[in-house]
């Protein structure tokens, strides 16, 4: 049998099996928000059993056991996800089997293998997010996985406990990562991910193309980062913040949807003022890009229907950049032409209050649309209305209940009711759904709008002005577009979203920001151009090639010369007799050619009677270092080396 098998054969012991078990406890800990939580629940306590088992009565668990299990495994993930290929099942199903390998793993052999397997696990979790924060989680996850191997070393010392364990590990990480570096900035670029579309069953964020009152309360709730903007020159004021994502027209009484029109040219657009930006956007799975105020153009890769609402070409399914120039003062479709009867359908038998209330404005106002507006406005301002995330239940009349019964509710109510009572007086209105207001950051000059910060309005059409926005939450709840989500509702959101907390939230985001634009931003483009400083417009695979190797041929010269010049001190034993023999080369005890430390000792304690003892003990010492152990345990080395730097000298006997 060759060596290596023989290697291979070898059994774990208690201490590599217990740090093998603390890698897979790593990566299952790093999914379980990715994993369905009866997955979590089920193979936490198999990888606990399996250590105890283990250390109770070592040996594999029998056959049939890990078959069924196995079998089980692949079954749930089918049922639940429909498939076993994608990135959410194949990576449940590689941590599923990544516990059920601990019930096989004795030899070294399998621990190899597993710390493998473990180490690609943990690289997947990154499909599912790469902030900063999960990629420093994922690197220290490899911490377990680099003390396994490193106690799978023959002539290893004892334990040392936990932290001693995994401390190489981290010298280890720091030498990788100037490698580590320069491939991110060489190695070519994808373009387009290996993990391809996202799964069915996969859960959706962000706005949707459906509006259904008290639909966005879960959405209100959420202050996860939705996009960040940065604009050319100052930021628009408050009131004038508002994204556009949805223009929903048809209602049935219960919900808006927003309807495809893609095959009809936009809406005509005269623009008196206009403002450019860029948007960071966050993975939605959805296919709308959100716009300031009314787009004029839209960025490579979408198109902008009639409404002008933008879509991108394929779902957003990983952070996105783009710019845009959008409108802040304008006359948007002047002209309504035939399509004004789109925006004005309202469904039969629902509602009959509020369409009569619409109606007996148009009575009294006549064709004074404005006056109709304002009259709903006052509506809402006067009429005991309460801006609240918690609003009562509507019937099947929704509007009927909200505007004469209930009289409360958040954007959606309000936006709903407003759109409904001006189609009811016979003005073309339309709901518009996207996100009002965010956090304006000084430090990173950017406008940081969060998934709380979702909102809803209207767009009314007036002869000679065009479609005019108009937001009835505003007339409940000033606070709302002045200052804010989080203050129009006050006490309702949870502790996480208020006080200083919130702040330190919003100023943490700069590092995350800062983290999108130049880790996960750095896409083709960006490496193509990364040479233009130099003069060289577009470096091509073939010249990121050979500068990667350059530069990899140039680490390694740099090490090698760094391991040369320590390569004197690479023994801290002798390294440390060696400062010990300087000071006593000082009293005249020179050590001679060929002489062995104990011989020398001897004879220095001999010339040095003062410290016989002392220099007795210095020689015990680094003998019990240097032959009775493999490898010095560290507390004797460190012992040897404090009681030379101790050591005086007092006198010399000649």
């Amino acid at each position: 049998m060759s060596h290596l098998a023989k290697h291979a054969e070898i059994p774990l012991d208690a201490r590599a099996f217990g740090l093998l078990c603390l890698t897979v406890a790593v990566v299952l800990a790093l999914h379980a928000p990715h994993l369905p939580w009866w997955l979590s629940a089920v193979l936490a306590p198999v990888l606990a059993w399996r250590w105890w088992q283990r250390h109770q009565h070592p040996g594999r668990v029998p056959v049939w056991l890990k078959l069924p299990l196995l079998g089980a495994l692949a079954l749930a993930i089918i049922v639940y996800y429909g498939s076993l290929f994608g990135r959410a099942p194949g990576t449940a199903l590689a941590v599923g089997l990544l516990v059920l390998k601990m019930l096989e793993s004795e030899r070294q052999r399998d621990a190899r293998v597993g710390v493998g397997f473990a180490c690609f696990a943990l690289m997947t979790a990154l499909l599912f997010d790469q902030g900063m924060v999960v990629t420093a989680v994922v690197v220290l996850g490899l911490l377990p996985a680099l003390a396994t191997l490193r106690v799978l070393e023959p002539a290893q010392p004892r334990s040392r406990g936990l932290p001693r364990e995994l401390l190489p590990g981290l010298g280890l990480l720091g030498v990788a990562l100037p490698l580590a570096l320069l491939a991110f900035v060489f190695v070519p670029r994808l373009s387009s991910p290996l993990w391809g579309a996202p799964n069915a069953h996969e859960e959706r964020t962000g706005l949707s193309d459906r509006m259904t009152p008290a639909g966005f309360t879960q959405l209100l709730t959420d202050d996860r980062p939705a996009m960040r903007v940065s604009f050319d020159g100052p930021p628009p004021p408050p009131d004038l913040r508002y994204f556009r994502a949805y223009v929903m027209a048809y209602y049935d009484g219960t919900s808006w949807q927003y309807h495809d029109v893609a095959n009809q040219h936009p809406a005509t657009i005269e623009v008196a003022r206009s403002i450019h930006y860029r948007i960071s956007l966050e993975p939605s799975h959805q296919r709308v890009l959100p716009t300031l105020d009314v787009p004029v153009d839209v960025p490579a890769g979408a198109h902008m229907r009639r409404d002008h609402v933008v879509m991108a070409d394929k779902p957003v399914n990983d952070p996105l950049s783009y710019s845009g120039t959008s409108a802040t003062r304008y006359h948007l479709e002047p002209q309504l032409g035939a399509h004004h009867q789109r925006w004005l359908q309202l469904p039969d038998g629902f509602n009959p209050r509020t369409l009569a209330l619409g109606q007996a404005w148009r009575q009294r106002y006549g064709s004074d649309d404005a006056a109709i507006v304002q009259a709903a406005l006052s509506l809402f301002h006067d009429g005991g209305f309460r801006y609240t995330l918690a609003p009562a239940p509507l019937g099947r009349n929704a509007m009927d209940d909200f505007l004469f019964d209930t009289r409360e509710g958040f954007c959606e109510h309000y936006s709903s009711a407003f759109t409904v009572l001006m189609r009811a007086a016979g003005i073309p209105a339309r709901v518009v759904t996207g996100y009002q207001g965010g956090y304006w950051s000084d430090a990173g000059h950017y406008l940081l709008v969060r998934n709380s910060d979702a909102h809803a309005w209207s767009e009314v059409w007036l002869a000679g002005r065009g479609w005019v926005r108009i937001d009835p939450t505003a007339a409940v709840r000033p606070q709302r577009v002045d200052l804010g989500a989080a203050a129009a509702a006050g006490d309702q959101l949870p502790w996480t979203q208020t006080g200083w907390l919130q702040s330190l939230r919003n100023h943490w985001d700069i590092v995350n920001h800062w983290w999108n634009e130049g880790v996960i931003g750095f896409d083709t483009l960006r490496q193509r151009g990364l040479l233009t400083p130099f003069g060289i417009r577009k470096a091509d695979p073939a010249l990121l090639g050979l500068l990667l190797a350059i530069s990899c041929v140039l680490s390694g010269a740099l090490g090698l010369v760094w391991a040369l010049w320590r390569r004197g001190e690479a023994d801290p034993a002798r390294a440390a007799l060696r400062a010990l023999e300087r000071k006593l080369a000082r009293c005249g005890v020179v050590r001679r050619h060929g002489e062995g430390p104990r011989h020398y000792l001897s004879r220095a304690a001999r010339a040095l009677p003062a410290r016989r003892v002392e220099l007795q003990q210095l020689m015990d010492c680094y003998l019990e270092l240097r032959y009775a152990h493999v490898e010095p345990p560290p507390e004797f080395l460190q012992r040897f080396r404090h009681a030379v730097r101790n050591f005086r000298v007092i006198r010399v006997v000649k």
